[in-house]
């Protein structure tokens, strides 16, 4: 298993958000956190990447012990997963190809010339092969969170956690974007969303995780 939840609680300013939370996921699934803003989606998605600590249960994450997490384990933690945010959080003052740059800088990457390789093959993965080169601000809004995810996509993760990707978008693109995380999902990576537009759910099915009363159930 990729994850394995068991008898897991989670504090947020010393108030239990989640209480007794138990489930597995596997590689290549699609799993839908669903619940009303407040409900602790985005609470369960930071402790996968050791934003928010354990509080009670056991927590394994990966190869990780969550549940023992060290700071020093977080960073490697992290280049493991790729994160797609609602508010896309690419830096302005920079190309597409200069952020996608950036990130394999910091996760370790040395070669320049294998760097730029991946960054067209990453591009063209999510459509956007002619658009490395344009700056954040000349992008749609459809075409600033296909970027986001080829940035998720960058270091090759099992898991790709998206926050409301689709949420700043009009419909007919944010039904662009689940296409894409659906064919993500579907050559094996594990895409795990949060979302309020459960027309995504019936569309692109998968598991359903119900937030409610600080517990997690599975439809």
């Amino acid at each position: 298993m990729l994850i394995t939840y068991k008898n897991v609680d989670v504090h947020q300013a010393e108030h239990i958000v989640l209480r007794d939370v138990t489930f597995d996921i596997d590689s290549g699934q699609m799993v839908y956190l669903l619940g009303r803003v407040g409900c602790g989606k985005s609470t369960l998605m930071k402790t996968f990447y050791g934003e928010l600590p354990i509080a009670a249960g056991e927590a394994r994450f990966l190869e990780y012990d969550l549940t023992h997490l060290k700071r020093k384990q977080i960073p490697y933690l992290r280049r493991k997963i790729g994160i797609v945010f609602q508010d896309f959080q690419l830096l302005t003052d920079r190309t597409v190809e200069e952020n996608l740059l950036f990130v394999l800088k910091a996760t370790g990457w040395k070669d320049k010339h294998v760097m730029i390789e991946h960054i067209h093959q990453v591009l063209e993965q999510v459509g956007m092969a002619d658009k490395a080169y344009k700056m954040p601000h000349q992008l749609s809004g459809g075409e600033q969170q296909r970027i986001v995810i080829a940035r998720a996509l960058l270091n090759s993760p099992e898991i790709i956690l998206a926050d409301e990707p689709t949420g700043n978008l009009d419909h007919e693109t944010g039904d662009e974007i689940m296409q894409l995380l659906s064919s993500i999902q579907k050559a094996g990576t594990t895409v795990i969303m949060s979302t309020h537009n459960l027309e995504w759910v019936s569309r692109y099915p998968g598991r359903e995780f119900h937030f409610e009363g600080g517990k997690i159930t599975e439809a």
